[in-house]
């Protein structure tokens, strides 16, 4: 009886469980993560300008999410599906090179998120449809060529900074504000987070290609880590991110277009300088703890989202 249970259940898990398992690791959870708090703040910080829950601000904030969860799908798996020769190098346990999902499969997942995030959008608003068809344009090109930004690191770096820095900060908040208050403009507290967020996604794709550039090189991708060295990508990415943190601080430490926050200063202080001496003390030459280094680096970006929604909410709240 306990055999026969066991079986059953191994079938049920197979047909039901695996499949979403595989998309979930298809889908790149750090970025699913990074994205749900980003478009979540994002609404937060919208609202702060005109406090109030309703049913109707409930479906903008569900809808926006769903929209921006299959775009990002559609931008990591197209990345998959167009670099499957490089993954089987670089990162063998994705779901393509280790026979998990088909290149057609992957395909098809894509596409249809795609579609998915683009009649969500239209659904919405025009101006959101726009944003979602630029955003996704840009993943699209990042991974496909003739052009495959990608391939080098200015361009790589151009297209992530991009989109995780100006067109998801500016352009999500505004599509939220325009709803909530009919206003098409950006107020001053947003712009120190758009900047944080541009320079952390520049480092984001200096980082994410240390412990690939074996296989980059011999596929000709031209990243930092490639064409200078690992040290290098490291350490730009560690100077630019702590200098960040510290002028984060300085804004809501003296109340620079934000509101001024001492707590929030001080652990925008605390973080900068234990990220530094953490990266700074990282053995480039060892994948594992540069994985472990980058996956931290990407609790950092949800982090901020966290303490930048408090600290603008902190003076209405307290």
């Amino acid at each position: 009886m306990a055999l026969k249970n066991a079986s059953y259940l191994a079938a049920v898990f197979r047909k039901w469980v695996h499949p979403f398992l595989v998309l979930w690791r298809f889908s790149r959870p750090h970025t699913i993560i990074g994205s749900t708090f980003s478009v979540s703040a994002l609404f937060l910080l919208a609202l702060a300008e005109q406090p109030g829950w309703s049913s109707l601000r409930a479906v903008l904030l569900l809808i926006t999410l769903i929209s921006c969860l299959a775009c990002n799908i559609f931008i990591t798996g197209l990345n998959q599906w167009a670099d499957v020769e490089l993954d089987r190098l670089n990162k063998p346990r994705l779901p393509i090179p280790s026979g998990m999902l088909s290149k057609n499969q992957a395909l098809n997942i894509s596409l249809a998120c795609l579609l998915i995030a683009l009649l969500l959008a239209l659904w919405l608003s025009i101006y959101f449809f726009i944003l979602i068809a630029l955003i996704s344009l840009i993943g699209a090109v990042y991974s496909l060529p003739p052009i495959k930004f990608k391939r080098h690191h200015l361009g790589a770096a151009a297209a992530i900074s991009l989109v995780r820095g100006l067109l998801v900060n500016l352009g999500i908040f505004l599509h939220y504000r325009i709803f909530l208050t009919g206003s098409f403009s950006i107020p001053e507290f947003l712009w120190p987070l758009t900047a944080f967020v541009f320079f952390f996604s520049l480092a984001i794709a200096w980082f994410k290609d240390i412990p690939d550039s074996a296989g980059d090189a011999v596929f000709h991708i031209r990243t930092v880590a490639v064409q200078y060295s690992r040290t290098a990508a490291l350490r730009l990415g560690l100077w630019l991110v702590t200098l960040s943190y510290f002028a984060l601080a300085y804004c809501f430490g003296k109340g620079f277009l934000t509101p001024q926050v001492d707590w929030i200063a001080a652990v925008h202080i605390g973080a900068g300088l234990s990220f530094f001496i953490l990266g700074y003390r990282l053995d480039v030459r060892n994948n594992k703890a540069v994985h472990r280094f980058y996956m931290g680096f990407w609790g950092l970006f949800f982090l901020e989202y966290i303490l930048y929604t408090l600290g603008i909410w902190w003076p209405i709240i307290s």
